[in-house]
């Protein structure tokens, strides 16, 4: 039957095809002839009163207007012997000048036998970028005396109207005759049809015996199935909480999440009054992990560093979170100060922050800190394996903290699934060299079943310096590194902003954010304000931002007096003496620049050092005209996908280094290289410049790629290749078992 009715299709359409062609033909030879016809029975019976209007050019001009009157007719013209224009109607194309048609009318002349007596004229058909016209050029005499000739330009659009007229009518009568050809055989196969579905169904939902003439087909099913559920998981349409939730419980049966990382994503902290309160702490892993706590629920592990930390947990460290949400639960651990200052300032911040950052600070490694970092990253391990609740937990640990906290996990816990994200760059192999233990930070991420970057680039590097220091084997197809008989995939998962941001939907309007912003800082009507948003650390380029600034008001002097620019700067790690120098730098370049060009009611630089919580950052958002994102080496960075985010009303610009993940997404940013002052003053006075059209484009641009690619997509991916992985250790386990068995089975 399949096979008739596609006998049918094909027949008809080959036949509609060959009908078409031939009513196209006929109907085109027809309308032509139609047009030449009326052309030369217009122009022959103008061309006596052409003549004798020929010396009157008002009358002349009146004649061709009359002419031209049909709604046909593009327009007239009456050229001179010598080839030049006498006069024409308006609307006259210029491609038929007297002088272009005049060299062809004299060759058909020629052709005809040389007579002016005895020529009728010459036309042809030609091509406008309007359509197909026909031009008609007839002479015109008096008294046996040649004056010159009149030309005509016919429209032949209608004829083309006409042909899709006539081919609309032929697709319409096929469309009737189809109907009618397998309306007859559809109706046959319908009873037909229906018990097979049912049979299938069946089939597929389990019940019965299966026939054998169904097994092809049934597994022909489930295997497209299977690809359709994976590339709707893997596609980058609009995820959601929800979404992120319904692939939890479609891949992992919606295990909850144990996630580990140094920072916790809610601290409590005392108040001068003795009051506590909650704050948000500057962080992007905590921007980027926090929304995938709230939509999967789970236990947070961190550090509890809070002044008031202690005294708001339960009787095993835990605290429910967010306030009066409680969707999940942050389980504190307590550090010394001597493990704080080892663990954490010591070799995480001055030995491997430093090392992985191409900005200028030299690392310092020292054994002490080493085994800090060692004992604090299995202190951590061991909390993380009390909170979990299966053999085979899904445990994320983030960044450069816990590099030896996955082979740790794995250790106590062979079956987990462990995630492990580097938030920062990796270092190409050479740098990675410097490290005295890099090897033991290689074998402790891979302990991971999946470790992830947030570019290739970074997943580059980590490969090289795998192969370049330990004895693995290196599965290049799928990016993995199979030591000791366990796999770990090396994967690029850029990381996002939760879509919508909470915080920018609750936020005031951009025009109450402007004017508090404004009443805040008192700058004037009509100021113009950029914006930086950093933790105070010399991997940001807080001092080539304020040079760069300073070098637009010197540049551009229409600026001074009228922009300001805004640092909202956190102290952070100033138990360290890098940080301690940044933080007097930063001090004396905003004052010189002040001094240099600010007056008592100006201040060119604003420098805010303090802690912003969240409302108030996306407050600043909102009112710039411009932000200023200006690292040395960033792995990501997430405030200028934040302020993207925060422009609702698609004004401001975004000025962005090229030194960061983001420029590889945000490519409608003002991308420059923030070393490179002039360039990126000359950018900073672009921005301040730009129409607000272009604004909008470049932000409407930026705002879709945020809303597809956003975190839930980002863990998301993270999850589903995790449960993939996973599926796929526990189908070989199983095999090993057989084999394992065989023998025993036999004997």
């Amino acid at each position: 039957m399949a096979r008739f009715i596609l006998t049918l299709i094909v027949g008809l359409a080959l036949l509609t095809w060959a009908v078409s062609g031939v009513v196209q033909t006929t109907t085109r030879e027809w309308f032509e002839r139609d047009v030449t016809s009326r052309a030369q029975l217009v122009m022959t019976s103008a061309r006596q009163s052409i003549a004798d209007a020929w010396y009157a050019p008002t009358d002349l001009q009146r004649q061709l207007a009359a002419i031209a009157r049909d709604e046909r007719v593009i327009g007239v013209a009456a050229c001179s012997a010598d080839l030049t224009t006498r006069s024409s109607t308006p609307g006259f194309p210029d491609e038929f000048s007297c002088s272009a048609v005049g060299s062809r009318v004299r060759a058909a002349e020629v052709a005809a036998g040389g007579s002016s007596q005895t020529f009728r004229g010459w036309s042809a058909t030609a091509a406008l970028p309007t359509g197909r016209v026909y031009v008609t050029a007839m002479p015109v005499s008096a008294q046996g005396q040649v004056l010159g000739f009149a030309i005509m330009v016919h429209d032949l659009s209608y004829i083309e109207r006409r042909e899709e007229a006539a081919q609309t009518f032929l697709i319409i009568i096929s469309a009737v005759l189809a109907v009618l050809a397998f309306g007859v055989p559809l109706l046959a196969a319908k009873s037909a049809r229906s018990d097979w579905s049912r049979e299938l169904r069946r089939l597929l939902h389990g019940g019965g015996k299966q026939k054998s003439e169904f097994q092809p087909i049934l597994s022909d099913m489930r295997e497209l199935l299977g690809r359709m559920a994976s590339e709707r998981e893997d596609a980058p349409g609009r995820w959601t909480a929800v979404r992120l939730k319904q692939t939890l419980n479609r891949y992992l049966h919606g295990e909850k999440v144990v996630i580990l990382a140094n920072r916790e994503p809610y601290v409590h902290q005392y108040t001068a009054d003795g009051k506590i309160e909650v704050q948000h702490p500057a962080s992007g892993l905590v921007t980027a992990l926090e929304p995938i706590m709230r939509a999967c629920s789970g236990v947070w592990v961190a550090h509890g560093s809070g002044s008031a930390d202690r005294d708001t947990v339960d009787g095993n460290d835990r605290v429910r979170v967010p306030p009066e949400e409680e969707s999940y639960h942050i389980r504190r651990v307590w550090l010394s100060d001597e493990e704080q200052q080892g663990y954490y300032y010591g070799f995480a911040n001055e030995g491997l922050w430093p090392l992985c950052h191409t900005a200028h600070a030299r690392p310092v490694f020292r054994a002490g800190d080493w085994r800090q970092y060692r004992a604090v990253n299995q202190r951590f391990a061991d909390v993380v394996c009390r909170e979990v609740d299966s053999k085979d937990p899904i445990v994320l640990v983030q960044d450069y903290h816990f590099a030896l906290a996955p082979e740790m996990i794995r250790e106590r816990l062979p079956q987990a699934t462990v995630i492990a994200f580097f938030h920062i760059p990796w270092p190409n192999s050479e740098r990675m060299g410097i490290c005295p233990w890099r090897n033991e930070l290689l074998e402790g991420l891979l302990g991971s079943s999946i470790l992830g970057f947030h570019t290739q680039l970074h997943c580059n590097n980590f490969l090289d310096s795998v192969d370049r220091f330990l004895e693995t084997r290196r599965d290049r197809e799928q990016n993995a590194v199979i030591m000791q008989g366990h796999r770990t995939l090396v994967r690029p998962y850029p990381i996002s902003l939760e879509w919508p941001v909470h915080w920018v939907q609750s936020a005031p309007s951009v025009e109450e954010c402007r004017a508090q912003v404004w009443r805040d800082l008192g700058l004037k009507p009509g100021a113009l304000l950029g914006i930086g948003v950093d933790r105070l650390d010399y991997t940001k380029g807080v001092e080539e931002r304020f040079q760069a600034v300073e070098l637009l008001l010197e540049r551009h002097p229409e600026f001074r007096g009228r922009f300001s620019f805004v640092q909202l700067a956190e102290p952070s790690r100033t138990k360290i003496e890098r940080y301690q120098m940044l933080n007097d730098t930063v001090e004396r370049l905003a004052e010189r620049i002040n001094l240099r060009f600010g007056a008592p009611d100006y201040k060119p630089i604003i420098l805010l050092r303090s802690h912003h919580e969240p409302p108030e950052v996306f407050r600043f958002y909102r009112a710039a005209d411009l932000c200023y994102v200006s690292s040395l080496h960033d792995g990501m960075n997430l405030v200028a996908k934040e302020f993207v985010a925060a422009r609702t009303d698609m004004r401001g610009v975004l000025v962005l280094s090229e030194f960061t993940g983001a420029a590889r997404e945000l490519t409608e940013a003002l991308i420059v290289n923030p070393y490179d002052l002039e360039g990126s003053s000359d950018a900073l006075a672009a921005a301040l410049m730009m129409p607000a059209d272009e604004q909008q484009d470049r932000l409407r641009s930026m705002r879709s790629l945020l809303v597809q690619f956003n975190v839930y997509r980002w863990a998301g991916k993270m999850l589903v290749d995790a449960a993939r992985l996973r599926n796929q250790e526990r189908l070989a386990g199983r095999l090993a078992e057989r084999a394992n068995l065989g023998p025993a089975l036999y004997s």
